[in-house]
């Protein structure tokens, strides 16, 4: 079958903003082996493709990540109102006690003002708590948030791995004084990882409008069965520890065989499956995809076709497969 469809679009939670539902990311990527030329090749690729929403990080590379991803889109000279562009902070680029692993007021007021100078924009679209911060109080960090999209420095803010029970705190705070209150949260979401998207954020879906930018929708690659055979000499994971407990349980490494073997009889790549088995849910405002090279990013992209024809019978083998 073909493999590419138009894009489609969804709001991010009950906010009015609206995102492709394939996204595009700079993770592991941007700055470390993806460089000027090659993000600005892809980027075009996946905005020609219907892609509005461009992912990145202030840890990722040391900063370099938005650099890169800054003057990608100086080239491109794309008009500012056609795309978003996202940042996330905690993990921090500078040594010391208020800059590293925080949350605090001072670090986010000076991090917004550092990204903004990388990515060489007047404001940015989303940004993100990248973790939550069990030193700061929350309402430390709602305040700055809030003044943050206040200042017209980005428009909205949202959390990423943070629990449901303190998203719904910030939520709280922000309801309580009248502040921006927290959009969006960016969880690991995958076949191999169900549990927070579909049951612990159930109820925030409902109650307060939670939009989700959820990350990681092949496992780190566990789920396109390239580690079938072992791990390939130069590869990510072995460099990403977190990886051993999926490539180091058998059964999980037979369930993954058996998902293969269903892309193969649908007739597309297990990356494509996996990407639309992901977007397929009704909460899931956009799934961001990373890509090293461009028949990657292509192959991604032809998961929106994959999509539209995916069927319920094939949906609940799948879902057998991988309970939640």
């Amino acid at each position: 079958m073909q493999r590419m469809a138009a894009m489609r679009y969804r709001r991010l939670g009950d906010s009015g903003i609206q995102v492709s539902v394939v996204s595009f990311g700079s993770w592991v990527t941007f700055g470390d082996g993806v460089d000027v030329d090659a993000a600005t090749e892809m980027m075009q690729t996946a905005y020609d493709a219907g892609v509005n929403f461009f992912d990145n990080a202030e840890s990722y590379a040391g900063g370099e990540s938005e650099s890169v991803m800054g003057r990608a889109i100086s080239n491109l000279g794309w008009p500012r109102h056609s795309y978003l562009v996202s940042t996330k902070f905690f993990w921090g680029i500078h040594d010391g006690v208020n800059t590293k692993r925080t949350l605090n007021r001072k670090y986010l007021m000076g991090a917004i003002d550092g990204s903004l100078e990388r990515f060489g924009l007047d404001h940015l679209d989303l940004v993100y708590c990248h973790r939550s911060d069990p030193e700061t109080p929350i309402e430390e960090t709602v305040w700055a948030m809030s003044d943050i999209v206040s200042s017209g420095k980005a428009h909205y803010w949202g959390t990423s791995e943070w629990s449901a029970d303190e998203i719904r705190a910030a939520w709280d705070i922000a309801e309580r004084h009248h502040l921006h209150k927290p959009r969006m949260e960016q969880p690991q979401y995958n076949l191999l990882n169900r549990h927070r998207v579909e049951v612990e954020y159930a109820r925030l879906y409902r109650d307060i409008g939670l939009g989700t930018t959820v990350w990681s929708p092949l496992a780190s690659g566990v789920l396109t069965g390239k580690y079938a055979d072992g791990v390939p000499a130069g590869s990510r994971a072995e460099s990403t520890p977190f990886l051993d407990r999926y490539l180091g349980d058998p059964d999980t490494m037979d369930r993954v065989g058996r998902f293969v073997a269903i892309a193969e009889e649908v007739g597309c790549h297990p990356a494509q499956l996996a990407l639309a088995w992901t977007a397929r849910n009704e909460n899931v405002s956009t799934v961001i995809t990373g890509a090293s090279r461009m028949s990657q990013l292509e192959s991604n992209l032809g998961a929106l076709e994959v999509l539209a024809e995916l069927d319920e019978e094939t949906v609940d083998r799948i879902e057998r497969l991988f309970p939640v």
